[in-house]
């Protein structure tokens, strides 16, 4: 009777690994499909209201705070306003150099840091929807818990998001890797029953 018992807990077992071998070969075949489908973000870029921290080695003066303006420009000691909204940091940091190289430091060393990005915008079916601050790395599902979490009739397996610099809207898998971009709206729509 005990053998007769343990050899059927041990067949429930083997039957149990092969099935959740089985659904990890079907899991990993979504994964790849969801892979094709997972939203990338470029290299960021300065846009209008991000602060950015610039500093000029050995220029005290001329380091600060600086906020990026409704025209997209920063303005700075020396060299007044220069264009930073579009700009990577790099490519900033780049224009500043040669702002100030032109007339003002031989061979400015300049660094360049965000260091408030622009908010992001969460809608639809979330606890309390509305404008929130942006912070590296962050997922939908981190955006929606900053919302308060999901309604009990959000659609929680797609995900709608407009960039800043976008017109419409597009729709990605609503997954833990699902990126949010400083600037972006999401939409969370009610679930279809």
């Amino acid at each position: 009777m005990l053998r007769t018992l343990l050899i059927a807990l041990l067949g429930l077992m083997f039957a149990s690994l092969v099935a959740s071998c089985a659904q990890g070969v079907m899991a990993s075949g979504t994964s790849a499909e969801a892979a094709a489908d997972t939203r990338v973000i470029e290299e960021y870029r300065l846009g209008v209201a991000d602060k950015v921290r610039v500093t000029v080695f050995g220029e005290a003066a001329l380091t600060g705070e600086f906020l990026v303006g409704g025209n997209g420009r920063i303005s700075l000691p020396l060299i007044g306003e220069t264009q930073a909204s579009g700009l990577t940091i790099g490519q900033f940091q780049q224009e500043v150099a040669t702002a100030l190289q032109d007339g003002f430091i031989t061979n400015p060393r300049v660094s360049a840091e965000v260091l408030n990005y622009r908010p992001f915008y969460i809608l639809g079916e979330v606890n309390t929807p509305g404008e929130y601050p942006y912070t590296n790395s962050l997922t939908v599902l981190n955006a929606v818990a900053t919302a308060g979490g999901f309604t009990y009739r959000a659609d929680n397996r797609r995900v709608y998001i407009k960039r800043a610099d976008g017109d419409a809207e597009e729709e990605f898998p609503l997954t833990t890797s699902t990126r949010v971009a400083p600037g972006d709206t999401i939409r969370i729509r009610e679930r279809l029953f």
